[in-house]
């Protein structure tokens, strides 16, 4: 994986920087905006280049080229209010080399069925909009979309600066990791977890089952997984379990959280999610990891996010890359 700083002299060349724009949007404006904070590094490393960059992202699942309400529109106002510059927003493909701004971003690319179709006619277009690629978008990186993993092999290809620090963070709890390693997974995506469990037992000390994984039945005698003992109406874990799971961690010297282990949203509910931050947020000369959408807007909530030692951008991608130690994003800009 080649870095940016390899890239050599990007004055007047084209770049297409494939960030995370996944964000969340309140009447016509960025939310919680931290993915959008963490491209800037690179972003700002590429203009003091004199780079022309045309930023590549998408957000949600839409259906078709009519629904504006995941148009990122509203991306590009975040950004021009935050490096204080106005950015060109591209509704299509420009037409020419006339029509491409010197900054600017392209509407969200799963506007176009070849992105999520990974279809080589659909990256063969985007890569004729630039010189070279750079994927900073670790938290699609598990993808096999065209942006992903057709265009890095099209062009000239380099990890941006964050995709560098979480193959660096999330690998060094693959590679010889302070012990005792505890995996704390919950949130409600049990499709994608429940496969992972046994997966991360063998790698892990110990790990913690919340959220709706502790009802999987399959789970049980898995070597390793420490089930709740109690629950609080289903939805969160109990005050028994509460004191199990924070003793757990207090000896633990590598911990990975993924997901609130109940329904924090509520705060009837939020008690055993809230506990288990907060004793995150008091160790001292322990890695922690947290990642996650739903476990960061918890955190946020919390006001313990900036307590965290490191704060993923992945939720799917981060518990892909512990389990599999890459990502077909990652491979695609490789060196062969």
């Amino acid at each position: 994986m080649q870095s940016l700083k390899e890239s050599g002299d990007l004055n007047g060349r084209r770049v297409l920087l494939r960030g995370d724009l996944d964000v969340p949007v309140v009447n016509g404006k960025v939310g919680e905006d931290y993915r959008l904070k963490a491209l800037l590094p690179t972003l700002k490393y590429l203009l003091q280049k004199k780079a022309a960059v045309l930023i590549l992202g998408h957000a949600g699942r839409p259906k078709g080229r009519k629904d504006v309400s995941l148009s990122l529109r509203p991306v590009v106002h975040w950004f021009s209010q935050e490096l204080k510059e106005e950015l060109s927003f591209l509704e299509d493909f420009p037409t020419g080399e006339s029509s491409r701004p010197a900054l600017a971003v392209l509407e969200n690319l799963r506007f176009w069925p070849g992105e999520e179709g990974n279809d080589p006619d659909f990256a063969k277009k985007l890569a004729g909009l630039g010189d070279l690629f750079i994927n900073d978008a670790f938290a699609n990186s598990h993808r096999n979309h065209a942006s992903m993993v057709l265009l890095p092999k099209l062009l000239p290809s380099y990890a941006g600066f964050q995709l560098e620090r979480e193959v660096k963070e999330l690998g060094s709890v693959l590679e010889n990791p302070a012990r005792p390693l505890v995996f704390i997974l919950g949130g409600a995506k049990t499709e994608t977890k429940v496969p992972l469990v046994a997966e991360f037992a063998k790698i892990s000390d110990q790990v913690l089952i919340g959220g709706l994984l502790m009802f999987d039945r399959d789970l049980e005698g898995t070597p390793k997984v420490v089930f709740p003992v109690d629950a609080a109406d289903a939805y969160d874990i109990g005050p028994q379990t509460i004191g199990l799971f924070t003793k757990i961690i207090k000896d633990a010297k590598t911990i990975v959280w993924n997901g609130p282990v109940g329904k924090w949203e509520d705060n009837r509910y939020e008690l055993g999610t809230r506990a288990i931050a907060e004793e995150l947020a008091l160790l001292d000369g322990s890695k922690v990891i947290v990642g996650g959408g739903d476990t960061i807007a918890a955190l946020s909530a919390f006001g313990l996010l900036g307590k965290m030692g490191y704060v993923s951008l992945g939720g799917g991608a981060m518990l892909e890359f512990l389990s599999a130690k890459s990502l077909p994003g990652i491979r695609a800009i490789q060196k062969p």
